[in-house]
C-alpha cells in the first residue's frame, strides 16, 4: 500500500534535479500528486514529471523565481489553483551561487545567497502553512546540509549561515505550527552526489571530504528523498522539530 492517500499533493521546490528531484519522484512512487517546481531547468523538469507520469503517478509543472516574496507566494497560489490543495511541502531550492571567501564576499552576493536558500523557504512556508493550518494538516520538510554543522567548505560561509538560519527556523516553525495539525522537520545532507557538487566543487576538493566520510563513499540523492517521503508520511507522525544527519557518519550527533 503505499503511504499517501489518491488526494495527497506534494510541492517539492528545486525539483528538477538532483536532491529535489528524487524526492519528487520518491513521493510519487509512494502516491503522492507532485508539483514540480524549477526556475530556469525546464527540460530536466519536464523529464522529472514525465517519469512520475510514466510510472501511473500524476505531476504538474511551475516555475518560478523563489528569490522573491513575490515569486514564492505566487508559486503557492498557482499549486493550490491547479491542485486545490498542499499536503506536503518539501523546501529543497537552494544554491550556492558562487564560491568566495570571506574577504571576497560583497553585499550583493551575501543578500542573493541569503533569497535563495533561507528567503524563499520563509516565503514559501508562510503561504504553504497558512493553508495548511486552515485544513489541520500538513508536513513541511526543510532541506538544510551538513554546512549548517560544521560552516561549510572554504568559500561558502553565506551559505553555510543560510542554512543554520534554515534549521532554526525549522524548530521555531515546528514549535508553532504542531498545535495546529502541521508538522515541520528537516534534514540535514552530507556529501551527497549532485549537480550542485558537479558546478561548485573541484574533483580534489571532493576527494577530500569522501576520505572523510566513515562509510568511505558519498551520499546519493535517492537516500536523502527516502528520509524526506518518510518524514511527509503518517510513519513519522510523532517527529516533530528534528534535523535528521544523512551523511554516511561524516558528522554523528
Amino acid at each position: 500500500m503505499p503511504n499517501f492517500p489518491s488526494s495527497h499533493v506534494s510541492l517539492v521546490t528545486g525539483s528538477s534535479t538532483g536532491i529535489g528531484a528524487a524526492a519528487a519522484l520518491d513521493l510519487a512512487r509512494e502516491g503522492s500528486r507532485v508539483a514540480v517546481h524549477y526556475n530556469t531547468s525546464a527540460d530536466a523538469a519536464r523529464e522529472v514529471a514525465g517519469k512520475i507520469e510514466k510510472a501511473g503517478g500524476t505531476a504538474w509543472l511551475y516555475q518560478g523565481d523563489l528569490s522573491t516574496a513575490e515569486g514564492a507566494r505566487k508559486l503557492v497560489s498557482d499549486v493550490l489553483a491547479g491542485s486545490g490543495r498542499i499536503d506536503c511541502l518539501v523546501n529543497n531550492a537552494g544554491s550556492l551561487l558562487e564560491r568566495k571567501y570571506l574577504l571576497e564576499i560583497t553585499d550583493d552576493l551575501w543578500q542573493r545567497v541569503m533569497n535563495v536558500n533561507l528567503n524563499s523557504a520563509f516565503w514559501v512556508t508562510k503561504a504553504a502553512a497558512a493553508h495548511m493550518v486552515e485544513r489541520g494538516s500538513g508536513t513541511i520538510i526543510n532541506v538544510s546540509s551538513i554546512a549548517a554543522r560544521n560552516g561549510g567548505g572554504p568559500g561558502s560561509i553565506p551559505y553555510a549561515t543560510a542554512k543554520a538560519a534554515m534549521t532554526c527556523m525549522s524548530k521555531g516553525m515546528a514549535k508553532e505550527l504542531i498545535g495546529q495539525g502541521v508538522r515541520v522537520n528537516a534534514v540535514h545532507p552530507g556529501v551527497i552526489l549532485t549537480p550542485f557538487h558537479e558546478r561548485f566543487t573541484p574533483q580534489d576538493r571532493m576527494d577530500a571530504m569522501v576520505s572523510t566520510i566513515p562509510q568511505g563513499r558519498a551520499g546519493e540523492s535517492p537516500e536523502i528523498a527516502g528520509m524526506i517521503t518518510f518524514l511527509a508520511s503518517d510513519k513519522a507522525s510523532h517527529i516533530v522539530g528534528e534535523a535528521i544527519e544523512i551523511n554516511g557518519g561524516m558528522l554523528m550527533d
